[in-house]
């Protein structure tokens, strides 16, 4: 399993990163060098952001998945390859393809089988596992032993929008688990924009009180601010 952030390739080592090169290819190419291609071959090569990739690479890649095969700088032999190709993107390729900046061929010949996962926010009954999961991820990352999540934390996690989507939410755990000093994460470890923007009471049994109408405006019209 080789994965690959479409995001972070230069248009000009492309070929380089991907096919691999021959000793001499190039200024400084003293060793045979093989690419992301032959490191995935028999597995699988995931293609994280591939609506960052440029037009002319996007060329290349297309051949690649038609033909199976592709020559390393310097060289004239033509490989084979045998890998299963997985891709992600945030952008709405359909959008993309209208506005000329991803190919029409290319989408249809990645787009076999399609999983589109909805943003976090449109799944909160899912803040809860990811949240935990996240938890014993950094809990092990730390050396730390905090058991649980409040139920106050919890709380304000369903109910917050995540802009930033499921990373946020790793962020914000990550964020509050370094400086939690408890064995449960509670409110006053967690990040001072996600406090703000959430008005978290300062106990659980403030969330039961009522307020005018008028309060209520002004938390409102604050919230949106």
């Amino acid at each position: 399993f080789v994965a690959v952030n479409c995001g972070a390739i230069q248009e000009t080592l492309f070929e380089r990163e991907f096919f691999g090169h021959r000793k001499g290819a190039f200024s400084g190419a003293h060793t045979d060098a093989p690419g992301y291609l032959d490191m995935a071959d028999g597995g699988t090569l995931f293609l994280d952001e591939i609506g960052e990739l440029a037009l002319s690479i996007q060329v290349k890649l297309l051949r690649v998945l038609q033909e199976e095969e592709f020559y390393r700088l310097g060289s004239t032999k033509n490989l084979k390859t045998d890998i299963r190709i997985i891709a992600a993107t945030n952008k709405n390729l359909f959008e993309e393809i209208q506005k000329g900046s991803f190919r029409k061929d290319l989408f249809f010949r990645l787009n076999i089988n399609s999983i589109s996962l909805v943003p976090l926010r449109e799944r909160k009954e899912d803040v809860e596992l990811l949240a935990n999961y996240f938890l014993n991820i950094f809990n092990m990352k730390y050396g730390k032993k905090i058991e649980k999540i409040s139920d106050q934390v919890l709380n304000s996690l369903k109910k917050y929008s995540f802009p930033g989507n499921v990373r946020e939410l790793m962020n914000i755990i990550n964020s509050a688990i370094i400086v939690e000093s408890s064995n449960v994460l509670t409110k006053k470890s967690l990040p001072n924009y996600f406090l703000e923007n959430n008005n978290l009471p300062e106990n659980l049994e403030e969330e039961e009180v009522l307020h005018s109408l008028k309060e209520m405006e002004r938390m409102q019209i604050k919230k949106v601010l």
